[in-house]
C-alpha cells in the first residue's frame, strides 16, 4: 500500500513538472505572427497574463526602431526618417488593440490593474518620443526640404502631418516646459482612466432597480417584463424584477412605466453618476481633468483647450463651433418647448395633476407618438428583430458597394455570443473581417462604438486587410424571443456600421494618413448609414416579423415616415446642451478649480435650457470628453451631420437613393482615400460643392 502511494505520488509530482514545463513554453501570443485564420487575434489563447510582458517588448522594441533612425548617420529622407517612423511600433500596436478594446467591451478586475500599471507607461513611452529632441531634428529636416526633395504629394502630407504631431505635443518646447508637459499628460492619463472606471462601476454595478410588486410593471409591454425578469433570475432574485441603467432596461421602463416614482428613481440613478459622493464620484476627476488642460494648451501656445483641439478639424476655431451650435440651438429650443406644451396638455387631459419633469419625457412623449402619429413603439420591434436589421444594413451594403458577408463559425471570439463575418468584394476577393458584439454585459462600457483589432494598409509591399469590430449594447434576446430593436437601436447598428465601412474600405500607403480624418469630419461616415435605415424602400427589404415572416405593412412604413420629426426638439437640444457645456468647458483661459455641478448649471442657464431637459451627457458621466477623446468635440456628430445630409440628398435627388456611380464616389473619395487630403475637400471630389446646411434644417424640422 505504501509503496502504491509514493508511486502515485511520484506520479503526481511527474505530471506537476509536466504541467509546469508546458506553461513555461506557453509563447506569448503577440511574440508570434498569429497562425489563426485570416491573422485575427487568437482569443482563445491569449491570457491577461500575457499583456504586460508584450507591452514591455513592444516598447522595447519600438525604441529601438527609434533608435536606429535617430543613429542613422546618413542625411535624413523620407524613407530612412518619416517612412521608417511610419512603419515602427508593430508589436505595441498589436498588443494595444487587443488590450484596449477590450478593457472598453470585455473588462475585469486584472485587466483594469494591467491598465493602471500602463497609464504611466504608455504616457512616458509617447512623451520621450514626442520630445526626442533628436528625432525631431531629423523629422524637422525632412519637412523643411519636403517640397524640394522629388516627394509626391503623399510623401509630402504624411512628412507635414508628422512634423505638426510633433509641435502639438511638445517638441518645440524648452526643456523645462516639455517637463511641464510629461507630469501635465501623465496625470491626465490617469485621471481619464479613474474617470472610466468610476462610470463602469456606476453605471453596471451600483444602481439597480428591483421590483418585487407586479403592480409597479403596469404599463411595461411584455417583452421588458420578461426582460427584466431574467435580469432577476441572473442575479438570483428569482420572482422579482430588476431593471438596471444599461439604455435597453432604463429607456424602455421611462417609455411604458405607469408608476412615476420609480421613473424618478431609475432616472435619477442614472442622472446622478459620478455625483453620488460615493468612491466613485468623479466631480473632482473632471475639475482636474479641466484645470490640466487649460495648463496644456497654455504650455503649447493656445488661449485655451478649445482652440487647441478644433485647429486640426473642419471648424478650424472655437467661435466658428459656438456660432454653429447656437444657431442650431436657438430653433430646436422652440421646437422643444412646443413638444412640452403638448405633453403638458396629454397630462392635463389625463387629469395627472403634475408638472412634467425630466424623468416624465419618455413617458408623455410615447402618448404623443400615439396621439399624434398612431404610432407605437412597441407595435414597431416585432419588424426589427437583430437578424433581421443585421441582414438589413448587410443588404444595403451589397446594392451600393457589391460587397457581401458570409458567417464564420472557425474564428476564435472574446465572448461566445460574439459573430464574426468574411467580408468580399463583388469579384470575390477578400476585403476584410467583421467582428459584432451586440449584447450589455458587466464588463463592457456603455454606449456603442466601431474599432478595430487591425488597421488596412501596407506591410512590406503587401496590403494589409482589417478587421473590424462594433460594440453595442442592445435590447438581449430572452427566452421566448429573439433581440427586438427599438427604432433608435436600430439606426445605430447602421451608424456603427457606417464607421466599420469605413474601417474596411480605407486605403492609403501611411499609417499616420490612411483613414486619418479630421474629428468633425470622423462621424460622416457613420451618419450617413442611418439615412438608409428609414427609408420605404429598405424597410421593405429587412423590417419582417420575427413570428411569420410578414413585411412590415405599408401602413406602418407611412407612420415611421410621418413622425420622421417626432421629438426632434427634444433630441437636438439635449444634444446641442451636452455640446455646448464641452465647449464651455474647454473655453476655459484660466487653469482654475471649477465646481463642476455649478460650473454645468451656469452654462445651461446662459442658454436658457428649459428644466425639463438636462443635457444628453451631464459633468460626472460625460465619457466622450472626460474618457474618449472627443474634449471639445462633441459638436462632431452635428457638424458631420450636415455632410451627411447633403450627401444623402444628393442620392436622393439622382432619383435612386442606390445610384451606383455615386455609391463608387463616395466610396473612393470620402471612404478609402478620406485621409489623402483635408476633410472638405475630399468630400467636395464627391459631391462637387461644399455642403448646405438646408438638408440638415429640413430633416430635424428646424427650418
Amino acid at each position: 500500500m505504501r509503496t502504491k502511494i509514493l508511486i502515485m505520488m511520484l506520479i503526481s509530482l511527474m505530471t506537476l513538472a509536466s504541467c509546469k514545463e508546458e506553461v513555461k513554453k506557453k509563447e506569448n501570443p503577440f511574440f508570434t505572427e498569429y497562425t489563426t485564420p485570416f491573422g485575427v487575434p487568437p482569443f482563445d489563447q491569449i491570457d491577461t497574463t500575457d499583456y504586460m510582458p508584450a507591452f514591455i517588448e513592444g516598447m522595447k522594441q519600438h525604441n529601438a526602431e527609434l533608435d536606429a533612425i535617430i543613429n542613422n548617420t546618413d542625411a535624413p529622407t523620407f524613407d530612412n526618417t518619416i517612412l521608417a517612423y511610419d512603419k515602427s511600433g508593430k508589436l505595441l500596436e498589436k498588443v494595444s488593440l487587443v488590450f484596449y478594446n477590450l478593457q472598453s467591451a470585455n473588462t475585469n478586475d486584472q485587466m483594469q490593474d494591467i491598465a493602471r500599471k500602463l497609464s504611466p507607461m504608455m504616457s512616458k513611452h509617447y512623451d520621450d518620443i514626442s520630445m526626442n529632441p533628436k528625432l525631431f531634428e531629423r523629422i524637422k529636416a525632412v519637412y523643411d526640404q519636403r517640397n524640394e526633395a522629388g516627394l509626391d504629394a503623399q510623401q509630402i502630407r504624411v512628412t507635414e502631418k508628422y512634423y505638426n504631431d510633433f509641435i502639438r505635443r511638445g517638441a518645440g518646447l524648452a526643456a523645462e516646459d516639455q517637463d511641464k508637459m510629461r507630469a501635465i499628460n501623465e496625470q491626465l492619463s490617469a485621471l481619464t482612466l479613474q474617470f472610466g472606471e468610476n462610470l463602469l462601476a456606476e453605471t453596471n454595478k451600483n444602481f439597480k432597480l428591483v421590483i418585487d410588486n407586479e403592480a409597479d410593471l403596469a404599463g411595461l409591454p411584455q417583452a421588458v417584463i420578461d426582460a427584466a425578469a431574467e435580469t432577476a433570475k441572473a442575479e438570483n432574485l428569482e420572482g422579482k424584477w430588476v431593471f438596471t441603467l444599461a439604455k435597453p432596461s432604463l429607456i424602455p421602463f421611462l417609455q411604458y412605466a405607469n408608476n412615476r416614482d420609480l421613473r424618478e428613481k431609475i432616472y435619477r440613478g442614472y442622472f446622478m453618476r459620478g455625483n453620488n459622493g460615493n468612491a466613485n464620484d468623479n466631480k473632482n476627476i473632471v475639475a482636474d481633468i479641466v484645470k490640466l488642460r487649460v495648463e496644456k494648451a497654455n504650455l503649447l501656445g493656445y488661449e485655451d483647450y478649445a482652440a487647441y483641439v478644433v485647429a486640426e478639424n473642419m471648424a478650424q476655431k472655437p467661435e466658428n463651433v459656438d456660432k454653429f451650435l447656437n444657431d442650431l440651438f436657438v430653433p430646436a429650443l422652440e421646437v422643444s418647448k412646443k413638444e412640452l406644451a403638448e405633453m403638458q396638455a396629454i397630462a392635463d387631459k389625463e387629469g395627472d395633476g403634475i408638472k412634467l419633469a425630466s424623468w416624465d419625457w419618455w413617458y408623455y412623449a410615447e402618448k404623443l407618438r400615439k396621439e399624434k402619429y398612431d404610432l407605437d413603439e412597441a407595435a414597431l420591434k416585432p419588424y426589427f428583430s437583430l437578424d433581421n436589421v443585421r441582414n438589413g444594413m448587410f443588404a444595403v451594403a451589397n446594392k451600393l458597394y457589391g460587397i457581401t458577408f458570409t458567417k464564420l463559425d472557425n474564428l476564435p471570439v472574446y465572448e461566445k455570443d460574439v459573430e464574426t463575418y468574411e467580408v468580399k468584394e463583388a469579384d470575390g476577393s477578400h476585403l476584410g473581417i467583421l467582428y459584432l458584439d451586440y449584447y450589455p454585459r458587466a464588463g463592457k462600457s456603455g454606449g456603442a462604438w466601431c474599432t478595430g483589432f487591425r488597421s488596412a494598409g501596407w506591410e512590406n509591399g503587401k496590403k494589409v486587410d482589417p478587421v473590424v469590430s462594433i460594440v453595442c449594447n442592445f435590447t438581449p434576446p430572452t427566452a421566448t424571443t429573439p433581440a427586438l430593436l427599438n427604432w433608435d437601436e436600430t439606426t445605430t447598428l447602421f451608424h456603427e456600421f457606417g464607421h466599420g465601412l469605413h474601417g474596411l474600405f480605407t486605403e492609403g500607403k501611411y499609417t499616420r494618413t490612411a483613414g486619418n480624418v479630421p474629428q468633425d469630419y470622423v462621424e460622416m461616415p457613420s451618419q450617413i448609414m442611418e439615412n438608409w435605415a428609414g427609408e420605404p424602400e429598405v424597410l421593405r427589404m429587412y423590417a419582417k416579423h420575427y413570428e411569420t415572416g410578414e413585411v412590415i405593412p405599408e401602413e406602418l412604413i407611412s407612420k415611421i415616415e410621418n413622425s420622421r420629426l417626432f421629438n426632434q426638439g427634444f433630441e437636438t437640444v439635449e444634444y446641442l446642451a451636452a455640446s455646448i457645456l464641452d465647449m464651455d468647458y474647454h473655453e476655459m483661459k484660466e487653469a482654475i478649480e471649477v465646481d463642476p455641478i455649478a460650473f454645468e448649471k451656469a452654462a445651461m442657464d446662459k442658454i436658457g435650457l428649459i428644466e425639463e431637459i438636462i443635457p444628453r451627457y451631464r459633468s460626472t458621466y460625460f465619457a466622450h470628453i472626460f474618457d474618449g477623446g472627443y474634449a471639445a468635440g462633441y459638436y462632431v456628430y452635428i457638424w458631420a451631420a450636415v455632410l451627411d445630409a447633403d450627401a444623402f440628398e444628393y442620392f436622393k435627388a439622382s432619383g435612386d437613393i442606390f445610384n451606383k456611380e455615386l455609391a463608387a464616389s463616395f466610396r473612393k473619395n470620402c471612404l478609402a482615400e478620406s485621409g489623402d487630403d483635408e476633410g472638405m475637400i475630399q468630400y467636395v471630389k464627391f459631391r462637387g460643392q461644399e455642403p448646405s446646411v438646408e438638408a440638415l434644417l429640413k430633416r430635424r424640422g428646424l427650418n
